[in-house]
C-alpha cells in the first residue's frame, strides 16, 4: 500500500492526512509573522505569500472543500489585518477563500505528492489568487489593477518553487498513520 493510494477493487482512494495537535494553528501563525516581517528587511521578499502556500498545503492535503474554504477565508482575513490601511479588510480573505476551497476539491481528486505537480498546482493557484485579488480592486472598489504583469510571474514561479521545498518541510507535521 502506498502513502497516498489505497487500491481496492479498482478505485483509487486518495488518503486525507491528519496532522499533530496544533500544527496547523502553528504553521499559519508563523507564516503570517514571516509575511508581515520579511518584507519590512528584505524588499524582494514582497514576491512570497507566505500564508497563501500554506492554505495550498493544507487544502491539498485535508482534501475537505468545507475546511479548505473555512482556513482560506480565516487565514486571509488575519493577513488582511497585519498588512496595513493600503490592503482593505477582506480583499485577501476573499482571495484565499477561493484558493482554499479550489485546493481541497483538488486535492480530493489528485494525487499532489509529486514535487511537478506541487509546484504546477502551486503556480496556477497563484495566478487564480492574483486574478481574484485583481477582480476584487477592479469591480468592488473600483481601483486600476492590472490583471497580470510580468512581475505577477516571477511571483508565481518564486512561489511555486518556494512551495516545492516547503511542502517538504510541512510534510514533517502529518501524524504517522
Amino acid at each position: 500500500m502506498n502513502r497516498a493510494f489505497d487500491l481496492r477493487m479498482g478505485e483509487s482512494h486518495i488518503e486525507v492526512y491528519k496532522f499533530r495537535t496544533g500544527a496547523i494553528p502553528i504553521a499559519t501563525l508563523l507564516a503570517l509573522v514571516i509575511q508581515a516581517w520579511l518584507p519590512l528587511h528584505f524588499t524582494r521578499a514582497a514576491l512570497l505569500d507566505l500564508p497563501l502556500l500554506v492554505v495550498i498545503y493544507l487544502g491539498l492535503s485535508r482534501r475537505n472543500p468545507s475546511t479548505g474554504l473555512l482556513l482560506g477565508t480565516a487565514v486571509g482575513l488575519m493577513q488582511d489585518s497585519l498588512s496595513g490601511p493600503t490592503v482593505p479588510l477582506g480583499l485577501f480573505g476573499i482571495a484565499k477563500t477561493v484558493i482554499g476551497y479550489l485546493a481541497s476539491s483538488l486535492g480530493a481528486r489528485l494525487d499532489t505528492e509529486h514535487p511537478a505537480a506541487r509546484f504546477a498546482l502551486t503556480a496556477g493557484f497563484f495566478i487564480i489568487h492574483q486574478a481574484v485579488v485583481a477582480l476584487t480592486r477592479r469591480i468592488l472598489l473600483a481601483q486600476p489593477e492590472p490583471w497580470f504583469t510580468l512581475h505577477n510571474f516571477a511571483a508565481a514561479l518564486v512561489n511555486a518553487l518556494v512551495a516545492v521545498f516547503l511542502f517538504v518541510l510541512l510534510d514533517r507535521l502529518r501524524r504517522p498513520s
